[in-house]
């Protein structure tokens, strides 16, 4: 069970860790819908447990304070809760053809949970029209997130618990 108070450390560590997963997909922002977002949100719920979805609103704060808002705002408001929690419950699992697939599974499906908003906001056909448009782009970050989990899951996985062990951090693995 996760300590009630949050320590200096661990602002500081969900901090950067948010500041993290925003510049990591900056810096990959020229290639189409390819981002390492949904490999960091997986490994900081299997390595921080549930404290570590701070590092995931900063990252969409970030993401709104460079952006704006829209309607794709309160999407992001969920679905990166819903990667967050699969990885969780699935925590224990250790093969990386597993990740990946739960990976780019999310990248396929990310326009239809993104396409409830369009729903509510504007019926039906709003939401339908707007994920078909989208699907070339799910497919690419599908295909994106399956590669980026399969080749780095483990080694990010296993740098990250040295990490944590040489500076202190419990592993919620």
């Amino acid at each position: 069970m996760d300590k009630p108070h949050w320590s200096p450390r661990e602002i500081v560590l969900f901090g950067l860790l948010g500041a993290l997963i925003f510049a990591a997909k900056m810096a990959m922002a020229q290639l189409p819908n390819i981002e390492p977002v949904s490999l960091l949100v997986m490994l900081l719920a299997v390595s921080y447990g549930w404290r570590a979805y701070a590092s995931v609103l900063i990252y969409i704060l970030l993401e709104f304070s460079v952006w704006g808002l829209g309607l794709w705002s309160i999407a992001y408001l969920y679905v990166w809760l819903i990667l967050f929690a699969a990885a969780r419950l699935l925590r224990s699992m250790n093969s990386p053809l597993g990740w990946a697939v739960l990976s780019g599974g999310f990248g396929l499906l990310f326009g239809a949970l993104c396409a409830l908003v369009y729903w509510v906001a504007g019926g039906w056909a709003a939401a339908v029209s707007w994920w078909v448009a989208g699907i070339p782009a799910d497919l690419l970050h599908g295909a994106g997130n399956f590669t980026l989990a399969l080749v780095l899951f483990r080694p990010l996985r296993r740098r990250l618990s040295a990490l944590n062990r040489q500076f202190g951090f419990p592993d919620h693995s």
